[in-house]
């Protein structure tokens, strides 16, 4: 079995001094690749990626046909489905589906769909850290 790796929680520009669990990875999609960090919301039904992100990707808006109805605060953003690769730290690289919102207010959303369907992940949040490894494969 793959080996958990742990990450700090972080503390970004909009997040007024409190830490929460962003997680480092590579999204790559048309040969264009970007560094970024995803919040892991457990409370997320879909990944979220932001308008901007897509784009840097070399994504086109009107070329995506599935739209996706985003809701909560994230409820009146248009959405399209996207489809990257994905690559967490040194662990081989996953197919991640994105609801591509038109709006750059939020941040890279890692949720139900499909981020916790492949990777596990342990929040220790007394000791500001969480832990991630790749799915046990069951066959």
């Amino acid at each position: 079995m793959t080996e958990m790796i742990q990450f700090p929680f972080s503390a970004t520009e909009r997040s007024g001094g409190i830490s929460f669990p962003y997680l480092p990875l590579v999204l790559t999609h048309q040969g264009n690749s970007l560094s970024v960090s995803g919040l892991l919301d457990t409370g997320a039904t879909v990944n979220v990626l932001p308008y901007s992100m897509g784009k840097r990707l070399g994504a086109v808006w009107d070329e995506q046909t599935a739209s996706l109805q985003l809701t909560g605060n994230l409820a009146r953003s248009e959405a399209r489905s996207l489809v990257v690769s994905a690559t967490v730290a040194n662990f081989e690289p996953i197919r991640m589906a994105f609801a591509w919102a038109q709006a750059d207010n939020i941040p890279l959303i890692l949720g139900q769909v499909n981020f916790f369907m492949e990777f596990d992940v342990c929040f220790f949040r007394s000791q500001s850290v969480f832990g991630i490894r790749p799915k046990a494969d069951n066959n």
